[in-house]
């Protein structure tokens, strides 16, 4: 598929040594973009990666125009990546999205569906009634998770059940806006995006969605956690 100038629909997916899992991420996005008719670029962001991952994105985009790569000259984080790659955008549409699709594309249409009824943002949950968790993180992973969310509801974001779910649909000018001014590199990035949308007015969707734990993790429960819970409160004192 030849890459559009301007193509509706933009993918960026963050990658960090992601040799094993990447090659089933891109055909399964390219087999399933195929398939609708909808012109987009997937962009892959190389954040400093050690193993063969680079070779992986550089075979993709030798065989597909629609490929795009990003790089970073060593691993920065995820936060840091994604701001990479929608800085470097030209869809209409951005999604963002795990190297592991956790959340698979296919679902992609329903956060489609919230920006035509004019959401920003549209993300996915696993939280909301409806969502269906076919293959669940440990338990302690899901108790961090749901103490974390309490954290980001009473400091940031009220009413938004699902803030880490790494599968996320801006449109366009909202995305550039928010990923520009991050401040994090890491996994806290979720909550602080979402924030500066929500201060601009911007109309947050929550959706529930199909997902599916992807085994390995590189969130540390420990380091990750305390990282992220001194960025929400930063990001709140600094507003």
């Amino acid at each position: 598929m030849e890459a559009a100038a301007s193509p509706e629909l933009s993918i960026v997916v963050p990658c960090y040594n992601e040799e094993q899992r990447l090659p089933r991420t891109i055909e399964q996005i390219e087999r399933y973009l195929a398939g609708k008719g909808v012109s987009y670029e997937l962009i892959l962001v190389d954040d400093g990666s050690s193993d063969g991952t680079r070779k992986i994105m550089d075979a993709a985009a030798e065989r597909n125009a629609a490929v795009r790569l990003e790089a970073l000259a060593q691993n920065r984080g995820k936060g840091r990546a994604l701001a990479e790659g929608v800085a470097a955008a030209r869809g209409a549409e951005i999604l963002v999205t795990d190297a592991d699709l956790s959340t698979p594309i296919e679902e992609i249409d329903k956060l489609r569906v919230e920006l035509g009824k004019g959401a920003g943002v549209a993300i996915a949950s696993r939280a909301l009634k409806g969502s269906r968790v076919e293959v669940s993180q440990p338990i302690y992973r899901v108790l961090m998770g749901k103490a974390f969310n309490l954290l980001v509801q009473a400091v940031l974001l009220p009413g938004i059940w699902d803030t880490q779910c790494g599968f996320k649909l801006f449109r366009a000018d909202v995305a550039h806006d928010a990923f520009a001014a991050l401040t994090t590199d890491g996994f806290g990035y979720d909550p602080e995006v979402l924030y500066r949308a929500k201060r601009r007015g911007v109309k947050i969707a929550e959706v529930p969605v199909v997902w599916r734990n992807s085994a390995p993790t590189k969130v540390s429960p420990i380091k990750s956690s305390l990282d992220m819970f001194r960025h929400v409160v930063r990001i709140r004192f600094r507003a």
